[in-house]
């Protein structure tokens, strides 16, 4: 769990559809009540085409509730649906918690562009990360259109990290190389900061290709799954 100072931390991401670039836009935690509160980059987010969420449209107030916010529990599957148990054995959950299914799913729906990641704050545990890696279309070869003629990458491949402060759209960018050097892709923004703070700490960094799926569209082809080990 992203706990510090008592509190579970989510984090909410929006992906502008004109830029294509993710942004933190807000938090929410949980420490016997929930909270909401914007922060991050959601004033660059809002020049970007961002509009606050209907809820929560001050972004300067703090948002309390004894229970999870309904905006967010109406993004999870219903507790009485029939195949419930599948979709809960998927998150490796024993029983259903709203704030574990929101942490584990990410909640994203194909009628906006939010989801929610599990941020990484500390980093003096043993972290397991599972996202999408970003920028693939523009290093395999495919051009975002011809998936056949991608570079062959298979489920269980190692991927390497390699920081790259120099990068002009963000000084945190962390690539992902494979076996021969090439660059895959890289490290998504809302983990380019933490995975850099991990790579200066020398922390053990393994990743590996954990899914292959050339039908999903081009920012959601190739699965990684990192491991922190302390």
């Amino acid at each position: 769990m992203s706990v510090k100072d008592g509190k579970d931390y989510l984090y909410l991401i929006w992906k502008s559809e004109r830029t294509r670039k993710q942004y933190i836009v807000g938090q929410l935690t949980k420490n016997g009540q929930y909270e909401f509160r914007y922060g991050g980059e959601v004033r660059s987010a809002v020049d970007d085409g961002f509009q606050p969420l209907l809820c929560f449209p001050d972004l300067d107030k703090v948002y309390e509730s004894n229970r999870l916010f309904t905006i967010f529990t109406s993004r999870l599957p219903d507790r009485k649906r029939k195949n419930i148990r599948e979709i809960l054995n998927k998150y490796d959950l024993d029983e259903y918690d709203d704030f574990m299914l929101l942490k584990r799913s990410g909640a994203r729906l194909p009628i906006d562009n939010l989801e929610f990641i599990d941020p990484i704050l500390d980093f003096d545990r043993n972290v397991t990360r599972i996202f999408y890696m970003a920028g693939v279309r523009h290093y395999l070869g495919c051009d975002g259109k011809h998936c056949a003629h991608a570079v062959e990458i298979t489920r269980g491949d190692e991927v390497f990290l390699r920081r790259e402060p120099d990068n002009q759209y963000d000084a945190d960018a962390v690539q992902f190389l494979d076996a021969s050097g090439k660059v895959l892709g890289y490290i998504p923004r809302y983990y380019s900061k933490g995975v850099t703070e991990l790579l200066k700490l020398k922390k053990q960094i393994t990743c590996h290709i954990y899914n292959v799926d050339r039908n999903k569209n081009c920012n959601e082809c190739l699965k990684v799954i990192m491991e922190v080990m302390n």
